[in-house]
């Protein structure tokens, strides 16, 4: 389902209840205060890389797949990447839009880092729900058991939420309910795999023009130049914006922002990085990536997307690009969150400077 369409069926949805668990709030306010922006070089944890055999924990934290068979799939597809499945107990649980009860769904990915037998853990899908879960997560327990959490789309939430409260890495790629195209998978075995460093990261792949039309599809834009170097925050718009002013938003300091979005028209993005503007976090950013925008419904009278990304960043002085292989599109790179990069803006390139994972 478009992230648009499942959010405006959300209108009458009930807020989440304030009755959290209390022992988890008091231990992620404890790591919180144990691990800040100032302690990034020295604080973060990285995960180890994935080997074949390893066991990798298959979660729903927001919303689930349609049918059964499509979470099957989901299992078959990590199989065929070499490793064993480990399917979370609350995996098939649905409830509307939901993946089951936002007990059920921290519950499960509070087990799958708690199990000395789950060497990583890969999101079946995005949709909505991983801020409701976001207070019900054991921070400590995380810190203490690093693991590969990957995923994308509405796990945008989680990624940041545990680097920014745990100071574990995360990992922004293709879920599991997807097939793996040669790009996808070459890219994800680049930093998850073979972990490599100083590598680009997203960098569009050859395109074959058909004759006589040019292909546009992936081409770099260059909206500022410059070089910066940051650490990388960030993943869907909707969910960085959504962040705002609560306890499980990302330092945006001195950071690389990279950003994308699904099924939003250009003055709903305008809306959301005009927030981001005036809550004062793009101001404090080293840098700007703008992945793939897509779906976005640009018929009629409306500013392009193009123009939108180009005229709310024009004043902030600092190297921003548009075009990597980040979002909802079939050829996706993994973006490590909390790791160490440099985005050239004259020649469109991110380049990772440091290893992904251990």
């Amino acid at each position: 389902m478009q992230r648009r369409k499942l959010i405006q069926s959300l209108v009458s949805a009930p807020l989440l209840a304030a009755g959290v668990s209390a022992a988890s709030a008091g231990e992620a306010d404890t790591v919180s205060a144990g691990y800040s922006s100032q302690m990034e070089g020295e604080g973060l944890l990285r995960s180890k890389r994935l080997k074949s055999g390893m066991t990798v924990g298959l979660v729903t934290p927001a919303s689930n797949a349609w049918e059964d068979e499509d979470i099957r799939f989901a299992g078959d597809v990590v199989r065929s990447l070499g490793f064993k499945v480990k399917e979370a107990a609350n995996l098939y649980r649905r409830s509307q839009y939901l993946a089951g009860p936002d007990e059920a769904r921290a519950q499960d990915l509070n087990a799958m880092f708690a199990d000395p037998d789950v060497d990583a853990v890969f999101c079946l899908r995005g949709g909505y729900g991983t801020p409701r879960i976001l207070p019900m997560l054991d921070y400590g327990l995380i810190r203490r058991n690093p693991k590969i959490l990957l995923g994308y789309s509405d796990i945008t939430a989680l990624l940041n939420a545990i680097y920014h409260r745990s100071g574990v890495m995360t990992y922004h790629g293709p879920i599991a309910a997807q097939n793996f195209t040669d790009y996808t998978l070459s890219e994800y075995q680049k930093v998850l795999v073979n972990a490599q460093s100083r590598v680009p990261l997203g960098t569009p792949p050859v395109f074959e023009a058909s004759p006589g039309r040019v292909e546009n599809r992936n081409r770099i834009t260059r909206f500022a130049g410059g070089n910066a170097r940051g650490r990388l925050i960030g993943g869907n718009l909707s969910l960085m914006a959504s962040l705002v002013g609560t306890p499980f938003e990302p330092d945006y300091q001195g950071k690389i922002l990279f950003l994308e979005d699904v099924g939003e028209a250009p003055y709903r993005v305008d809306r959301m990085l005009t927030q981001l503007w005036l809550a004062g976090k793009l101001q404090q950013v080293a840098g700007i990536v703008f992945g793939k925008f897509t779906e976005t419904g640009t018929d009629g009278n409306t500013f392009s997307i193009e123009h939108v990304l180009r005229e709310r960043t024009a004043s902030l002085g600092i190297p921003v690009v548009r075009g990597l292989m980040i979002g909802h599109v079939d050829d996706q790179t993994v973006v490590p969150v909390g790791a160490l990069a440099e985005l050239d803006g004259d020649e469109g390139v991110l380049t990772l400077l440091e290893r992904p994972v251990a």
